[in-house]
């Protein structure tokens, strides 16, 4: 899958070209200086997640469509904790972790012990595991991450900044 995030004033855009020629756009206001869905494709492509945010689209759901599964499965929030419904752990694995690096980022960066020290309460307070793997991919995660954020901090509004998603649903692009 191709996507295709442009910087704005006010939000940022997303266009999505899947696997099988099928087209999403959609935009998200700014949150902080960097595009929380981006954190997401970081995220959850070094986990490999498939049914997390990105792999969610990839397999052909719109982002109002995520949305409504995350509040019918029980996503868990501060006012609103509880077990999950299964088809929804990944999706929450992700936001919380994305979460993190979304602090960090705001804080001038944290190592992967105080990431993971953010992490496991966040995690244990929406009733899911930490994803597999989750403590040795920090530093891959953070890596890629710091890349795109030095490319989006360098990017003009209305600039773009290209992604390509190839883990699970079967999308080989």
């Amino acid at each position: 899958m191709h996507i295709t995030i442009t910087k704005g004033t006010n939000g940022d855009k997303v266009a999505v070209m899947r696997g099988d020629g099928s087209r999403e756009a959609f935009g998200f206001p700014r949150k902080g200086p960097y595009p929380h869905d981006a954190f997401h494709f970081f995220v959850e492509r070094e986990l490999r997640m498939t049914a997390g945010f990105w792999g969610l689209i990839a397999s052909g759901m719109t982002p109002g469509a995520v949305q409504a599964l995350a509040a019918d499965g029980g996503h868990a929030s501060a006012s609103r904790a509880a077990r999950p419904d299964p088809a929804i752990v990944e999706l929450i694995q992700a936001e919380r972790l994305v979460e993190c690096f979304e602090a960090a980022s705001w804080s001038g960066g944290a190592d992967d012990t105080a990431l993971l020290a953010m992490a496991e309460p966040a995690w244990a307070a929406s009733h899911v595991p930490a994803p597999e793997n989750a403590a040795r991919k920090l530093s891959a995660i953070r890596e890629s991450l710091d890349a795109f954020l030095d490319q989006w901090r360098a990017l003009p509004d209305g600039g773009a900044i290209a992604l390509d998603w190839q883990v699970g649903t079967g999308d080989s692009r």
